[in-house]
């Protein structure tokens, strides 16, 4: 749960920061849908957390963005992991194979600095059940009130 909580906050957050940039009406629109749909799905997903201390706290759109520009990155770094499997998996050709094994030791590589990044720094608390829920409830409450 904490997975798609979190990368569906994150992205509702950088979807939410794009839409005024858009000028295509139909790209917007589907931008639009994409953010409706991501609060729809934050919504119900809250329900879930019902142990994890809820913070009151509004965050001010003049806060650090550092957790969160971290957070997409450590996104995109997962992605690139799960993509790369898929494609080695799926890949007839050896040089290619090779090549994605070497891509993906890589995005390992880049996925685990960003995670240390972010956890000496306190912004994925991990190995803390309660904290990494409470920050996912925060980080999905500030993605809803934007």
């Amino acid at each position: 749960m904490h997975e798609l909580a979190a990368f569906q906050a994150n992205h509702l957050t950088a979807f939410k920061m794009h839409l005024p940039d858009i000028k295509d009406r139909q790209l917007h629109s589907l931008y639009a849908e994409a953010i409706h749909a991501l609060e729809r799905n934050l919504k119900e997903l809250l329900q879930y957390y019902p142990q994890a201390p809820v913070s009151s706290r509004i965050s001010s759109s003049r806060e650090d963005m550092t957790p969160f520009y971290a957070a997409h990155l450590l996104g995109f770094a997962k992605t690139s992991v799960r993509n790369y499997a898929i494609a080695i998996t799926e890949t007839a050709t050896p040089q290619l194979r090779n090549t994605f094994r070497k891509h993906l030791n890589s995005a390992i590589e880049l996925h685990a600095k960003i995670f240390n990044f972010m956890y000496e720094r306190g912004m994925y608390p991990s190995y803390h059940l309660k904290e990494l829920l409470a920050n996912d409830v925060k980080n999905v409450k500030k993605a809803l009130s934007m």
